[in-house]
């Protein structure tokens, strides 16, 4: 009889549970306390300071902002091509502000710019420049071309024939031209911001894979959405369809690009994030799916465009994010699908995705 009187143990127990339930939530634990105020990232921080580079990332993000209405990914591509030194392809239908964003990102940037207009009837001459005979002096000169400035747009580039796509080249990679057994460096910042239309295919000229592999990125520049088309028709209209670039202030100098660009090579990446690069690179040559998987460049590009993308959220670390956050716009325009995987209308995204997929993220 006095055994019935006695609690079990099963009930000591969840009368312990409900003491401690109640203690916790009226006086949190230390643990909690110093798991949620712990600075996590302020060690980082203070090794190397990223915020005037963030700063002028959305400086530069405002400017455009005047007259771009969207386009978040694309305009954030383009500055990171920038910190990293590369070139960018733009890929999209006309009328989505291909031109005119790359127009105003350079803007943005206190130095040289200009334009080059592709067609099927323009010579290599026509953008690297040529020798002219002098007759005062009896000697040939050499008058520079127009892709002698720090940003060149190149409109249309699938519109000329192979004989200039060619001519950029040696300019894309090296940074330099050879005219007349004389070489040329190009003043830094040099690089290439080259549109073209996918749609359209008559009287265009495919880029050679030689060509793709040199641009750090493809951007695939999609239609807006309908509220975002809302505004672009409302800010239309309130400025009464006039666009005046001189509103465009530059907020970065060539001195400021090139410390950035410098500061971007301090990230840390540890081992096994560059292990998980060279598998992601190393799978697209073995993919079963690919007919041409990516070199070593491509490897390249994802490391240092990892390395932009970290810094302008604040990291000086990059993480398995910011790896997969650049690689589709990386690989997209170097690999090549089977004949097989043409005809059933897969694609090259969908081969990115599944190898992002099946390769394990380093912890």
């Amino acid at each position: 009889m006095e055994d019935q009187n006695i609690p079990s143990s099963e009930h000591l127990d969840d009368t312990n549970r409900t003491e401690e339930n109640n203690v916790n939530e009226t006086n949190p634990s230390n643990d909690i306390k110093e798991e949620v105020t712990e600075p996590t990232t302020e060690g980082f921080q203070s090794r190397i300071d990223l915020q005037p580079l963030q700063n002028s990332v959305e400086d530069i993000k405002r400017e455009i902002a005047k007259f771009i209405v969207g386009q978040n990914e694309m305009i954030e591509l383009l500055i990171i091509s920038i910190l990293t030194n590369g070139h960018s392809l733009i890929e999209g239908v006309p009328g989505v502000a291909k031109t005119v964003t790359a127009k105003m990102l350079a803007k943005t940037m206190a130095v040289d710019f200009s334009r080059i207009q592709f067609t099927p009837d323009l010579m290599p001459s026509d953008i690297l420049g040529t020798s002219i005979f002098n007759v005062k002096n009896s000697e040939f000169e050499y008058k520079k071309g127009p892709i002698f400035s720090n940003i060149v747009l190149i409109d249309e580039i699938n519109r000329a024939p192979a004989k200039t796509q060619a001519a950029l080249f040696e300019v894309m990679a090296e940074r330099q031209i050879t005219m007349d057994g004389t070489r040329y460096e190009m003043e830094l910042p040099f690089l290439v911001f080259a549109t073209q239309n996918p749609i359209e295919q008559e009287g265009t000229y495919r880029l050679p894979e030689a060509q793709l592999d040199r641009f750090l990125f493809k951007i695939n520049v999609d239609y807006p959405s309908l509220e975002d088309e809302v505004q672009i028709l409302v800010d239309n209209h309130s400025r009464q369809d006039k666009m005046d670039f001189n509103d465009i202030k530059a907020v970065l100098s060539a001195e400021e690009i090139k410390k950035y660009q410098d500061l971007i090579k301090q990230i840390v990446v540890e081992d096994n994030l560059l292990n998980y690069i060279a598998s992601i690179v190393h799978n697209t040559r073995t993919n079963a799916n690919l007919y041409l998987g990516a070199s070593p460049r491509a490897s390249i590009a994802i490391l240092n465009a990892a390395k932009a993308n970290a810094a302008i959220n604040g990291r000086d670390f990059v993480t398995p994010d910011d790896i997969k956050r650049c690689t589709k716009a990386i690989l997209q325009h170097r690999l090549v699908l089977t004949p097989e995987r043409e005809m059933e209308a897969f694609t090259v995204d969908k081969v990115v995705d599944q190898i992002l997929e099946t390769i394990e993220i380093p912890r």
